[in-house]
């Protein structure tokens, strides 16, 4: 379409009333099934007893709070990583170790919504070194080590209000782009009324520098914008990778019943943001210090040891209204943007209008030539607002209803999921037409291209990602939990091949090739490199202290055995930690620990690992403990005594092995 055909944008729907009702109409209603024969889509997703699946997939758990992580094509789950939420089956956020991670300036925080995985990059391409993912209530972004699929790091974001265009990289990991949902009032703890919204809010963008030996995030700046709300993100590629882009909706400015006054004008805006020159008059001393309390949680050792928190006082910011240079842009779009999407050349920005009729896909060249010829219809706080057919390369007509995200194949088409009308589109990128579409079952949210979101896509699968699962499997009650549907993008038409239950809500996902990545998976913890300040190196060496009040028990486990197995001498009134060190130097052979009527949950120990867990004794009595997962033919036999008296008992502290 050429662009100046563009000036007839036509169609914008009139109003939340209307998407309400056409959700209504047409959720859950799709029109065809369209899937390849049975047999042939079974052929297609199978690998046999003992085979390896081709991609790692990382589905976000939104609000399970955690990442999980599938097999593709078979839809094996491999595991669940914990991430912002307590977990009972690995003691995370429940051990010694892992508590700190959960420390915000609000507090302990044992549970957030998990939304948008990452995958870091390098030249544009997944690496495969770490994932990041953010937590939308209590703003955080998480890192997690791809090596042993371990969070490592969580680093809360101050002046932020619903951490939800996050948590994307750039092309080299350099950043880790976040954005306040909710805008806020920027001053720590300000107490004003909500109707000064327009005086008193405002927007943020954050900025997270990322160590590339470490992966240590670092929040470097902020950026202070007009009170709108910023949803989505995405890094730009190729020529593009010196800029990110982030709709906004709600330019209305409401803070009431924004389902009708965010939705009044016709065009919000995707801010597109040149970070590199953001960066560079941060380093010129162009931003300035503003107080600010948040926290960074991350384990401070090497390979093991204690997370630990550390409390940041203040941060560097760039308001748009005090700096006389243009490093951010608006870029109009209709119409209450939610997705932002760059194809693999980094030349194409695709917004995805909840409420608009056509995919709007603007062009990075367009829009460096409206900025180089002063083609700019407003400036909003400092921020020049470009004309809108200068930087648009075409809109896509005839999308369906609710076009939210696109990711793109590498071989010059695009994908939109479309919510309303629960489909997929199919479309040219030379063409801005719609060449294919299929249903989805039901109510698509975001959609995911096997290596997608890199400038090197693998065009073989495309995951979508739903919100409803009703009449597509067994019935579990009222609640289903959300379904996937995989497709095979791999020739022209889309195919269905199956669909399966997922964790939580996820809301985007990620996938990266097996093969880059399954060499550098760590099989065990090695004993020469535990740095944990409280491990057994050896299992002679288990014992037990007594410093005041606490009582430390160094224990150690292999099968099927605990060494000391028998503790005497604990008073009702002690603190005891239970640091128990799984000997094993043997891939998957695991060593648990609970104690009866320990407050916290068991302990669950990989090989070569050492773990803590508290515990405070609350009767006297002999309180037995086990080991709880099932290690050896002997494993009954794995379990041990603790002898708890009163706190005037004269009961020597004493501990064997019956040696």
């Amino acid at each position: 379409m050429n662009k100046n055909n563009n000036k007839r944008l036509r169609g914008i729907l009139l109003g939340a009333g209307f998407v309400a009702l056409a959700a209504f109409l047409f959720t859950g209603c799709p029109s065809e099934q369209r899937m390849l024969d049975s047999g042939d889509a079974a052929q297609k997703v199978y690998v046999a007893p003992g085979d390896h699946d081709e991609f790692y997939g990382f589905f976000s758990g939104g609000y399970s709070g955690q990442l999980s992580v599938w097999g593709l094509p078979s839809a094996r789950m491999l595991k669940v990583i914990p991430v912002f939420s307590q977990d009972p089956e690995t003691a995370y956020g429940y051990s010694e170790e892992t508590k700190p991670l959960f420390n915000t300036s609000y507090g302990f925080i044992p549970w957030d919504d998990s939304h948008h995985p990452h995958i870091s990059q390098t030249d544009g391409n997944a690496d495969g070194r770490w994932i990041f993912i953010n937590a939308n209530n209590t703003p955080r972004i998480a890192r997690i080590d791809l090596e042993t699929f371990q969070t490592k790091e969580i680093l809360e974001l101050p002046n932020t209000g619903g951490n939800h265009a996050s948590s994307y990289v750039t092309s080299n990991t350099e950043y880790v782009i976040g954005a306040t949902r909710f805008s806020i009032p920027y001053e720590k703890d300000l107490d004003v009324p909500i109707d000064s919204y327009s005086d008193e809010f405002r927007g943020s963008l954050s900025f997270i520098e990322v160590d590339q030996e470490t992966g240590m995030m670092e929040v470097d700046f902020q950026i202070v914008v007009p009170p709108y709300n910023y949803d989505l993100g995405r890094a730009g590629k190729g020529i593009s990778s010196d800029w990110v882009f982030f709709t906004t909706y709600n330019t209305e400015e409401a803070h009431t019943m924004l389902e009708v006054n965010a939705s009044r004008n016709d065009k919000d805006f995707i801010a597109a943001v040149n970070w590199k020159k953001a960066a560079e008059l941060v380093r010129d001393g162009h931003g300035k210090t503003m107080d600010a309390e948040y926290y960074h949680n991350h384990y401070n050792g090497k390979k093991q040891g204690y997370a630990v928190s550390e409390v940041k006082n203040e941060v560097t910011v760039l308001d748009t209204r005090e700096i006389d240079e243009n490093f951010i842009y608006y870029l109009p779009t209709p119409k209450s943007p939610h997705g932002v999407d760059v194809d693999p050349t980094g030349e194409y920005i695709v917004g995805g209008g909840k409420l608009a009729t056509v995919i709007p896909v603007h062009s990075f060249s367009n829009m460096l030539e409206a900025i180089e010829n002063d083609d700019i219809d407003d400036y909003i706080d400092g921020i020049p607002v470009l004309n809108y057919d200068a930087t648009i390369a075409g809109e896509v007509e005839n999308p369906g209803l609710g076009p939210l995200h696109t990711e793109f194949d590498g071989k010059g088409y695009a994908y939109t999921s479309v919510y309303i009308s629960s489909e997929i589109v199919k479309w040219s990128l030379e063409t801005f037409e719609v060449v294919d579409r299929i249903d989805s079952y039901y109510s698509i949210g975001h959609l995911m291209i096997t290596g997608g979101d890199t400038v090197d896509p693998d065009a073989q699968y495309m995951v979508g990602l739903t919100k409803t699962a009703k009449d597509r499997y067994l019935p579990t009650g009222p609640k289903q939990n959300h379904p996937a549907q995989l497709y095979d993008i791999s020739g022209d038409k889309m195919e269905l091949l199956l669909d399966f239950p997922t964790i939580g809500e996820p809301h985007y996902a990620q996938s990266i090739k097996a093969d880059k990545i399954v060499d550098q998976i760590a099989k065990i913890y090695e004993m020469e490199e535990n740095d944990h300040p409280d491990a057994l190196l050896r299992m002679t060496e288990n014992r037990v202290e007594r410093r005041g009040n606490d009582v430390h028990i160094y224990m150690g486990a292999t099968r099927s055995h605990f060494r000391p197995d028998n503790i005497e001498g604990v008073k009702l009134g002690d603190d005891v930690y239970v640091h128990l060190t799984n000997m094993e130097q043997e891939w998957d052979v695991v060593h648990g620990i609970a104690i009866k009527g320990s407050q916290s949950t068991e302990l669950l120990v990989p090989p070569g690992q050492t773990k803590t867990i508290k515990w405070t004794p609350t009767r006297t009595g002999i309180y037995p403990f086990y080991c709880t997962a099932f290690c050896s033919a002997l494993h009954q036999e794995m379990q041990g005594y603790i002898r708890v008296s009163g706190p005037d008992s004269n009961v020597e502290l004493t501990w064997s092995t019956n040696e």
